[in-house]
């Protein structure tokens, strides 16, 4: 087995990539868009308790310690994406986040990611407006975060794969990220937990024609992130705790699901499990 390779959202996790919170990221909360001010020591304990529900299903746990003073660091999902080859390097459309994928080089390399590729300007992409819908499919939202010139950069990245761009929807505007992975966390090759509303009609035609089932999940859990979940493997999943509906309706579908509290790292920061990991190594 590998160091890496990550073209799928649903393979059994093996190894993933986070970062903590620091200290020195509190004081830029509000230029960064949370709802409310973390507290750093609540923040730590849930991150470390994430860690070990990590841990404990089989995950190896690499761990970042690059310092930025900007809260938005601990969503490690959006700075990169790993493919086959290694790591291509995002430009997140957030300018305060821009720092991240040259920050994470060096970790990336230490843990056995070779740098693959990196995104340059124009071109906006943060990795919450990607998802791999199999190894050769690679899905694509473009909005306020990725830029239209993001579907050709990644095809150069990585050659072979079918990009599939789709429009997301205005929602609250520019200030209130909304991601493709915002309303879409894929569960199985053939199951995915998707807010419809807020679904493009051509993802729901494309789900349909491959086959994808649909886990619905209800109005009054979309804004408490019930649509990020992050696949553990194949009907395994880990999600954010207080969305009892989503979750029932998951484990109807036959899906095994665990849950952390996040009311620190989640709740205030607009970022669910699959923001807060990289997965590095799927199988």
């Amino acid at each position: 087995m590998g160091a890496f390779g990550s073209a799928s959202m649903t393979g059994t996790l093996k190894r993933v990539l986070v970062r903590p919170p620091l200290l020195e990221d509190v004081a830029r909360w509000r230029e960064y868009g949370w709802r409310a001010a973390p507290d750093h020591a609540a923040a730590a304990r849930e991150h470390e308790l994430l860690c070990g529900l990590l841990e404990d299903a089989g995950v190896e746990v690499v761990l970042s310690q690059h310092a930025l003073g900007n809260p938005d660091a601990i969503y490690v999902y959006d700075p990169v994406l790993v493919g086959a080859a290694g790591a291509i390097l995002l430009r997140p459309g957030k300018e305060g986040r821009r720092g991240e994928p040259e920050a994470l080089a060096p970790v990336l390399e230490a843990a056995g990611v070779p740098i693959a590729g990196a995104l340059e300007s124009p071109v906006r992409a943060e990795g919450g407006d990607t998802l791999w819908l199999d190894e050769r499919t690679l899905l694509v939202g473009i909005g306020y975060r990725t830029n239209q010139g993001a579907v050709a950069a990644l095809a150069a990245a990585f050659p072979g794969v079918e990009i599939v761009a789709f429009d997301l929807p205005h929602w609250n505007g520019a200030g209130e990220v909304m991601h493709l992975m915002s309303f879409i966390s894929p569960l199985a090759g053939d199951l995915a937990a998707v807010y419809p509303r807020a679904a493009p009609v051509r993802l729901l035609h494309l789900l349909a024609e491959r086959g994808v089932e649909v886990v619905e999940v209800p109005d009054a859990e979309f804004e408490t992130q019930g649509a990020n979940v992050l696949a553990l493997g194949p009907r395994r999943a880990l999600a954010l705790e207080g969305n009892p509906e989503t979750r029932q309706r998951m484990e109807r579908a036959g899906v095994d699901v665990a849950v952390y509290r996040g009311d620190e790292i989640s709740r205030k920061g607009d970022g669910g499990p699959t923001c807060l990991t990289r997965p590095l190594l799927r199988v």
